[in-house]
Protein backbone atom coordinates (compact mmCIF):
# COMPACT_ATOMS: atom_id res chain seq x y z
CA UNK A 1 0.00 0.00 0.00
CA UNK A 2 1.87 3.21 -1.19
CA UNK A 3 1.84 6.06 1.44
CA UNK A 4 1.78 9.54 1.01
CA UNK A 5 5.35 9.93 -0.19
CA UNK A 6 5.03 6.95 -2.84
CA UNK A 7 6.94 4.34 -0.83
CA UNK A 8 5.34 0.72 -0.15
CA UNK A 9 4.61 -0.44 3.32
CA UNK A 10 3.84 -3.85 2.97
CA UNK A 11 2.04 -6.26 5.17
CA UNK A 12 5.27 -7.58 6.84
CA UNK A 13 5.94 -3.97 7.51
CA UNK A 14 2.81 -2.78 8.42
CA UNK A 15 2.53 -5.76 10.87
CA UNK A 16 5.80 -4.64 12.65
CA UNK A 17 4.81 -0.45 12.72
CA UNK A 18 1.64 -1.96 14.70
CA UNK A 19 4.10 -4.67 16.92
CA UNK A 20 6.67 -1.74 17.70
CA UNK A 21 3.51 0.83 19.01
CA UNK A 22 1.90 -1.80 21.10
CA UNK A 23 5.14 -2.17 22.69
CA UNK A 24 5.71 1.37 22.87
CA UNK A 25 2.11 1.76 24.38
CA UNK A 26 2.85 -1.04 26.89
CA UNK A 27 6.76 0.09 28.57
CA UNK A 28 5.13 3.62 28.54
CA UNK A 29 2.39 2.32 30.45
CA UNK A 30 4.34 -0.06 32.68
CA UNK A 31 7.06 2.34 33.97
CA UNK A 32 4.84 4.62 36.13
CA UNK A 33 3.48 0.72 37.59
CA UNK A 34 6.51 -0.32 38.46
CA UNK A 35 7.60 2.85 40.26
CA UNK A 36 4.27 2.70 42.26
CA UNK A 37 4.95 -0.93 43.31
CA UNK A 38 8.86 -0.15 44.22
CA UNK A 39 11.56 -2.99 45.30
CA UNK A 40 12.88 -4.59 41.79
CA UNK A 41 10.36 -2.85 40.08
CA UNK A 42 11.67 0.14 40.75
CA UNK A 43 15.27 -0.48 39.70
CA UNK A 44 17.08 2.57 38.09
CA UNK A 45 18.60 0.05 34.92
CA UNK A 46 15.25 -1.69 35.09
CA UNK A 47 12.96 1.94 34.38
CA UNK A 48 15.76 2.82 31.81
CA UNK A 49 15.70 0.27 30.13
CA UNK A 50 11.67 0.17 29.65
CA UNK A 51 12.03 4.24 28.57
CA UNK A 52 14.68 2.73 26.18
CA UNK A 53 12.28 0.20 24.68
CA UNK A 54 9.78 2.52 24.64
CA UNK A 55 11.82 4.85 22.58
CA UNK A 56 13.35 2.78 20.43
CA UNK A 57 10.23 1.37 19.49
CA UNK A 58 9.20 4.93 18.66
CA UNK A 59 11.95 5.13 16.62
CA UNK A 60 11.87 2.09 14.63
CA UNK A 61 8.30 2.50 14.00
CA UNK A 62 8.34 6.34 12.67
CA UNK A 63 11.27 5.08 10.43
CA UNK A 64 9.31 2.44 8.68
CA UNK A 65 6.07 4.66 8.55
CA UNK A 66 8.72 7.38 6.55
CA UNK A 67 10.11 4.88 4.49
CA UNK A 68 14.13 5.46 5.61
CA UNK A 69 16.59 3.14 3.94
CA UNK A 70 17.74 2.70 7.31
CA UNK A 71 14.89 1.46 8.73
CA UNK A 72 16.53 -2.08 9.26
CA UNK A 73 19.41 -0.87 11.41
CA UNK A 74 17.02 0.80 13.88
CA UNK A 75 14.67 -2.49 13.70
CA UNK A 76 18.08 -4.09 14.72
CA UNK A 77 18.58 -1.81 17.56
CA UNK A 78 14.97 -2.32 18.62
CA UNK A 79 14.49 -6.32 18.26
CA UNK A 80 18.23 -6.21 20.78
CA UNK A 81 16.40 -3.62 23.44
CA UNK A 82 13.36 -5.38 23.03
CA UNK A 83 14.98 -8.52 23.96
CA UNK A 84 16.67 -7.20 26.76
CA UNK A 85 13.53 -5.41 28.07
CA UNK A 86 11.55 -8.85 27.57
CA UNK A 87 14.64 -10.38 29.78
CA UNK A 88 14.32 -8.22 32.53
CA UNK A 89 10.87 -7.95 32.93
CA UNK A 90 10.49 -11.78 33.03
CA UNK A 91 12.50 -11.96 36.33
CA UNK A 92 8.91 -10.43 37.44
CA UNK A 93 7.03 -12.38 35.81
CA UNK A 94 4.68 -13.87 38.92
CA UNK A 95 3.02 -10.23 38.12
CA UNK A 96 0.65 -10.41 35.70
CA UNK A 97 1.41 -6.83 34.33
CA UNK A 98 5.37 -7.58 34.07
CA UNK A 99 4.18 -11.26 32.03
CA UNK A 100 1.90 -9.00 29.69
CA UNK A 101 4.44 -6.44 29.37
CA UNK A 102 7.58 -9.12 28.58
CA UNK A 103 5.31 -10.81 25.58
CA UNK A 104 4.89 -6.97 23.94
CA UNK A 105 8.88 -6.92 24.34
CA UNK A 106 9.19 -9.76 23.06
CA UNK A 107 6.46 -10.51 20.27
CA UNK A 108 8.37 -6.84 19.34
CA UNK A 109 11.74 -8.29 19.12
CA UNK A 110 10.98 -10.86 17.35
CA UNK A 111 9.06 -8.68 14.52
CA UNK A 112 11.98 -5.49 14.50
CA UNK A 113 14.25 -8.90 14.05
CA UNK A 114 12.74 -10.61 11.44
CA UNK A 115 12.43 -6.71 9.55
CA UNK A 116 15.98 -6.52 9.84
CA UNK A 117 16.90 -9.89 8.32
CA UNK A 118 17.89 -11.15 11.64
CA UNK A 119 15.33 -13.87 11.12
CA UNK A 120 17.99 -16.64 10.27
CA UNK A 121 19.55 -16.29 13.07
CA UNK A 122 17.53 -18.26 16.17
CA UNK A 123 15.47 -16.37 18.64
CA UNK A 124 17.70 -17.63 21.58
CA UNK A 125 20.63 -16.37 20.09
CA UNK A 126 19.15 -12.80 19.39
CA UNK A 127 18.04 -12.59 23.06
CA UNK A 128 21.04 -13.65 24.65
CA UNK A 129 23.25 -12.55 22.10
CA UNK A 130 25.74 -15.61 22.40
CA UNK A 131 25.43 -18.87 19.97
CA UNK A 132 23.48 -21.91 20.57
Amino acid sequence: MPDSTGHNLDEEMLRCIEVCLDCHKACVQTIPYCLQQGGMHAEPNHIRLMMDCAQICQTSADFMLRGSDLHEQTCAVCGEVCARCATDCDRMADDPRMAACAEECRRCADSCSAMAGLASIPAQERRTGRPL
